[in-house]
């Protein structure tokens, strides 16, 4: 558990951020867009009593409506506490891969006390776009393609200039797209830039401004030269990291996953489609071994 307490910041009339410090591994943040009558939730929490605590801060009516930014359980454990109330709106890979991969953070993190949480599908799916609705408040959700995972969204607020990007922003920590894609990352950064947003609520960290896309993509074309030239030299994903000097990028947390992200870079460099060829519990051991032989540790 982290010294820190979650908060609640208002970002626009009717809408707020959901923070946990210090949005480091399974500590994600939610959003919620109430017009007093009628909620939009954005994501719940890893655990049980994260879940619970986010129900409880909100202070607005439950939500009839929640969205998944993607199939994490961090961002999607606690579903079940808002369902059936709430209709679950996610896109249609998100409600795939969630069904596939049950309790996944169990296995990465078997002492981590998740309580009572249940894996739920969708309610509503869509493929490219939805536009829903709170009282006058128009929300977006956008697919960006396959970035962090394959079945990423977004949840856009044109009226408000607010942007809900899920974990295609860690802000202040270490981008992660080892179940989705690199190049594919890149792309939805462009096209959240064109959304011109004012505010960014990231799926980790604190609330920002669109400097962050900026940011997250320095990184990402930094792993993409280590991964060309490791490729090339013949180094495992793993080898590459052990010996590439991070420079700026080894101060912010979750510096390890460097290993993972080299191992997405592999496969699309050895022409795998984007969000596939790679298996994900391979990039944890990766991450694990660079973290000095132990599992990173889950913060809920």
């Amino acid at each position: 558990m982290t010294a820190e307490e979650p908060y609640t910041v208002e970002l626009a009339s009717d809408v707020y951020a959901y923070v946990q410090p210090d949005g480091g591994w399974c500590l994600n943040n939610s959003g919620f867009v109430s017009d007093g009558t009628s909620t939009l939730l954005v994501d719940t929490a890893a655990t049980e009593r994260r879940t619970r605590a986010l129900g409880a801060a909100t202070g607005v009516p439950r939500p009839r409506l929640l969205v998944n930014t993607h199939h994490h359980g961090d961002h999607t454990y606690g579903n079940g506490f808002f369902t059936p109330a709430a209709t679950l709106v996610s896109h249609s890979a998100r409600r795939r891969e969630a069904l596939a991969g049950g309790q996944h953070l169990h296995l990465l993190w078997p002492r981590t006390d998740f309580g009572d949480v249940s894996i739920q599908g969708a309610d509503l799916t869509y493929d490219d776009r939805v536009t829903l609705h709170v009282g006058d408040i128009e929300a977006q959700v956008i697919h960006p393609g396959v970035s962090h995972t394959v079945g990423d969204s977004v949840v856009w607020l044109p009226h408000r200039r607010v942007l809900f990007a899920g974990d295609l922003v860690f802000e202040g920590g270490t981008p992660f797209f080892l179940m989705g894609s690199l190049s594919g990352s890149l792309r939805a950064l462009a096209l959240l830039r064109e959304l011109g947003a004012e505010t960014v609520a990231p799926g980790h960290g604190p609330v920002i401004d669109p400097s962050a896309f900026d940011r997250a993509e320095r990184y990402m074309r930094f792993v993409a030269e280590v991964a060309e030239k490791s490729h090339a030299a013949g180094l495992t994903p793993l080898e590459a990291a052990r010996s590439t000097d991070l420079g700026e990028y080894a101060a912010p947390p979750e510096s390890e996953r460097l290993a993972a992200n080299l191992r997405r870079a592999y496969a699309e460099l050895d022409g795998e489609p984007e969000g596939e060829g790679v298996d994900p519990f391979a990039g944890f051991m990766d991450m694990a071994a660079l973290n000095g032989g132990e599992m990173m540790t889950c913060h809920a």
